[in-house]
């Protein structure tokens, strides 16, 4: 099957050709010359862990900021893992793992502030999210976590901090 590209912005003129055979989609230009292509698989792969922070936008009551800070955390089990967060928030943490833990698992989490390294920031919390891959080099596999039960006075400086990175970053 062959699909002319008409509407998307800079491709008007290419043509997707599916090929059933070889399960890939192939970009061809006007003369009917590949482009390159790009296997089922990959696709499928793109599109289930295509912006996961979009995708889970909707479920997030605070507001989150990129940052890496050390994070340990322990399983129900008792199994302690110490690694890096991608980001932060008030309601949880997204953790860089190469074998994240499945969506559900209950942990508790310590980390500290870069303000404040000397105190210790605890919680209890739960996996809502994965991912399973790298993607584009620039987002790592991990888990996001939501805090179930977090001190008021530790959210507190959880939030002014992620208020005042993103001032930092988007002055108005």
């Amino acid at each position: 099957m062959k699909l002319p590209v008409i509407l998307t912005a800079g491709h008007q003129g290419k043509f997707l050709v599916i090929d059933t055979e070889h399960e890939t989609i192939n970009v061809q230009d006007m003369l009917g010359h590949l482009l390159g292509n790009m296997p089922w698989g990959a696709i499928i792969e793109r599109v289930l862990a295509n912006d996961d922070d979009a995708r889970f936008a909707h479920c997030r009551t605070q507001p989150r900021a990129p940052l890496a800070v050390k994070v340990r955390y322990t399983t129900p089990e008792g199994k302690q893992f110490d690694s890096l967060t991608g980001g932060i928030g008030g309601g949880g943490l997204f953790i860089e793992s190469g074998a994240p833990l499945a969506p559900g698992t209950e942990l508790s989490v310590e980390f500290a502030l870069p303000d404040q390294p000397w105190e210790k920031l605890k919680a209890k919390a739960k996996v809502i999210w994965t991912r399973n891959k790298p993607e584009r080099y620039l987002l790592f596999p991990g888990m996001g976590i939501q805090f179930v039960d977090i001190d008021k006075k530790a959210q507190d400086l959880l939030v002014e901090l992620v208020e005042a990175l993103n001032r930092s970053r988007n002055p108005s």
